[in-house]
């Protein structure tokens, strides 16, 4: 059974420290959502790699990861388990999630391709994969294409979002990864930013 410990009591700020050791993988994250965009990670997947330094630098967020996995098997549950971990960690790390702007949307080219994510943080999990027929299959180094959506799933699932991505065009599949993983980088950034005309939880509920 996995376990999710704290690494360490959260410090003033949007921060949140976190460590998931299961039999398939031993994870340690920290994230600070005001960040600058700096990164230090190793999920023992080079591609995904890649991937998680663009989604910090271009969600701002400054974000630490360390993974050990049974990729002597695949990648698949290292890369699952960073989703589950890192949708957590937001989840915590926005509290109540009091003065946010809550909803986020990008459009992201990369050369001919093109993602688009829409992310609701809304309490509510629920993921959407459009454009499947366009990201088609095949690796990306050892990186299953397909881990891109199980990654966003798990994510979505974890911080309780409502996340909606779309493969818009693409031909060359290491620029749709690519694209969607700064959209949803992007779309993420604008859902947890400060409102400066609400203070409380925007929801009509009180609550998220």
């Amino acid at each position: 059974m996995a376990k999710m410990t704290p690494k360490k009591k959260a410090s003033a700020g949007r921060h949140a420290a976190l460590a998931r050791k299961t039999r398939e993988t031993d994870i340690r994250l920290t994230i600070n959502l005001d960040g600058k965009g700096l990164a230090q990670v190793s999920s023992g997947v080079g591609f995904f790699d890649h991937m998680l330094e663009a989604l910090a630098k271009h969600g701002a967020l400054d974000l630490e990861i360390r993974c050990e996995g049974d990729t002597h098997i695949d990648d698949h549950h290292s890369v699952e388990d960073v989703g589950i971990v890192l949708g957590t960690a937001v989840k915590e790390a926005l509290g109540d999630k009091a003065g946010i702007r809550r909803f986020g949307f990008a459009s992201v080219p990369l050369d001919e391709a093109l993602s688009q994510v829409t992310i609701d943080l809304s309490g509510r999990a629920h993921f959407a994969f459009r454009g499947r027929n366009k990201l088609g299959r095949g690796k990306i180094g050892s990186f299953d294409v397909e881990l891109l959506e199980d990654f966003l799933g798990a994510f979505a699932s974890a911080a309780g979002a409502t996340l909606h991505a779309e493969v818009r065009a693409g031909r060359n599949t290491h620029h749709i990864v690519e694209a969607t993983f700064k959209a949803f980088a992007r779309a993420l950034r604008q859902a947890i930013e400060s409102d400066p005309r609400i203070r409380d939880v925007p929801s009509t509920k009180g609550v998220l």
